[in-house]
């Protein structure tokens, strides 16, 4: 059971040939004294690889840093925005300020918020 060796592991120059030839070309450039430009590709690509993920990370922290999720004070719709911002609510259209972690209403000076009561009526009988 002699097998040839040609049969037990396959070369085909087909698959090999764009490596080789990109591997030579390589070479060719660090002989010649060209080394820099391939370090200079091989940055770029190495940035172009990294800064989208490090980007998304970025992000992400600081996403994560500056949302504030709470209840709008005119009518409780609860609702997402930035901290240390303006914003509207999207269900009552109430303009609301974000500080501290926490929505306040917007009002001009001067306005006084006032909590309403509600009054159970009661019959009196005279006696």
């Amino acid at each position: 059971m002699n097998q040839d060796p040609s049969q037990v592991f396959p070369v085909r120059w087909q698959t090999l040939r764009p490596w080789l030839t990109t591997i030579a070309v390589i070479w060719f450039l660090g002989f010649v004294g060209l080394g820099w430009l391939i370090k200079s590709f091989l940055f770029l690509i190495g940035f172009i690889t990294i800064a989208p993920i490090l980007g998304f990370l970025g992000l992400k922290w600081w996403l994560g840093q500056n949302l504030v999720q709470g209840a709008c004070p005119s009518c409780h719709y609860e609702f997402t925005a930035l901290s240390k911002s303006q914003a509207q609510c999207p269900s009552c259209g109430e303009q609301v300020s974000i500080e501290h972690g926490k929505f306040q209403r917007l009002s001009s000076p001067g306005t006084i918020d006032v909590q309403a009561v509600e009054v159970t009526a009661q019959a009196v009988d005279d006696d």
